[in-house]
């Protein structure tokens, strides 16, 4: 390998359309990897595997912009958290909140919930009620809250499955020709007499009346869920899958850039000592670095992770111990032909320690192949923790598109249809291999002396 110069590489480097392909879509990466650190709060990335994070969030929904594709408009999710609030004082006192809803939608909501903290004392009776498009009145709930001697902040979810909802619905549109007592409350409500959707506008009015003591509603909400939501959807623990795939990018550069630069600096240094030093020392190291190549990379990790951990810290470990050898093999060939050079063996007449010749005049000459490796190395890392992820052994605290996969395959979306929460998690982990695969083979093309014009 003849050496090429620092400006040389960036020189060939820019004529190289497949290098500034990969660095364009390396540099899109880095920028979703930042949007994400900045724009989504970590507390999101902790809670990713909490399902009370995600209950306002739609299950299983389609993005919002598939709307745009097909000929009836899916019903998008809908969080309605600033209620118009009418207080009426008097010796029965009424606190009625109203949540207005435009439903223009060619399918029925996929269910919706009414949460709410209200701070009171003594006993309050909590009514909910919708007016809908045809002027009809259907009380959906009547309830007590917990009766109470002192203040308290009163913290309740309501959904649509509630069993006085469904007896209240069933009971009032019994008479329909489509009524069944499986029919969702949701789809009773939103229907008409012939049990298509009844699009206009519908009124929630959701009332706490009291005797004497006024009820304080600190907030409240109505969440309408829709099959729609959000750039990539939902999934089934309604998650929002843009979240995992926006964190999961600064999570793949992370353990495959981390992967790489550590495996090619151990075997740089193993390969080049092994090769210098030669005789006994060499024969020693490359014996054992024959054992660690002969191993099955992908059943060892498999057993490291079930029995030691499967934290992503520890993952990124194991795939370094496994990702060296093959650097050290051609690093120690390089380093055999460099140190017969005669300003190495002037270095070693002189009388300088074998580390400083090794880390001064021989490394610099291996740093362009080294850049080349890392960025050849990084694919595999990305796709051997995916791999680990999608069996089951990845970190599951991480959302990362392996383990974004996994769950799609635990919970049967191929089957299903649901194309929006396996594709993008596996376009992204194609996109950020071919990015630096056409950067390793441009730098390649431009270091190796067989592939050079």
């Amino acid at each position: 390998m003849s050496a090429v110069s620092s400006s040389e590489i960036k020189r060939e480097f820019v004529r190289s359309k497949i290098g500034l392909i990969g660095i364009g879509i390396l540099g899109s990466l880095v920028i979703l990897s930042l949007v994400a650190i900045i724009t989504i709060p970590i507390d999101t990335f902790k809670q990713w595997n909490n399902p009370g994070s995600w209950i306002s969030y739609p299950k299983t929904s389609v993005p919002e912009w598939t709307n745009y594709f097909v000929a009836e408009k899916i019903p998008e999710h809908m969080i309605m958290d600033n209620p118009a609030t009418v207080t009426k004082e008097g010796v029965i006192t009424l606190v009625s909140q109203q949540f207005a809803v435009q439903y223009y939608y060619d399918d029925f909501p996929s269910d919706f919930i009414y949460e709410f903290n209200a701070e009171y004392s003594g006993s309050q009776l909590l009514q909910i009620t919708v007016i809908r498009p045809d002027q009809s009145q259907l009380l959906l709930l009547s309830k007590s809250l917990p009766y109470s001697d002192t203040k308290v902040i009163h913290h309740e979810r309501i959904f649509s499955t509630d069993s006085s909802i469904k007896k209240n619905v069933h009971l009032h549109f019994s008479e329909m020709e489509f009524y069944n007592q499986n029919t969702a409350s949701e789809d009773i409500i939103f229907a008409n007499m012939d049990g298509k959707v009844l699009k206009g506008d519908y009124l929630f009015l959701v009332n706490i009346y009291s005797i004497d003591k006024k009820a304080n509603v600190i907030d409240s909400k109505l969440i309408l869920g829709g099959k729609a939501y959000g750039l990539m959807g939902t999934d089934e623990l309604r998650r929002d899958l843009a979240v995992g795939l926006l964190w999961g990018t600064p999570l793949a550069l992370f353990i495959g850039i981390a992967v790489a630069v550590g495996s090619v600096i151990a075997g740089l240094i193993y390969g080049v000592y092994s090769g210098f030093k030669g005789k006994k020392t060499d024969e020693v190291m490359m014996r054992f670095n024959d054992v660690i190549y002969a191993l099955p990379a992908l059943p060892f990790l498999i057993i490291l992770a079930v029995t030691i951990s499967n934290s992503i810290f520890v993952l990124v470990g194991f795939l370094m111990i496994f990702g060296w050898v093959g650097i050290a093999k051609v690093s120690r060939s390089m380093a055999l032909q460099i140190k017969t050079r005669q300003y190495v063996e002037a270095s070693q007449m002189m009388g300088q320690k074998n580390s400083k010749i090794i880390f001064k005049h021989i490394i610099p000459q291996l740093l362009p192949y080294a850049f080349a490796s890392v960025a050849i190395s990084v694919p595999a890392a990305i796709t051997t923790e995916a791999g680990l992820s999608f069996l089951g052994l990845g970190d599951p605290t991480f959302p990362t598109w392996g383990q974004i996969l996994h769950d799609a395959n635990t919970y049967g979306a191929a089957a299903r249809g649901m194309w929006w929460w396996i594709a993008p998690p596996g376009i992204m982990i194609a996109i950020t291999g071919l990015a630096f695969v056409f950067i390793g083979n441009a730098l390649d093309a431009i270091i190796n002396p067989k592939l050079r014009k």
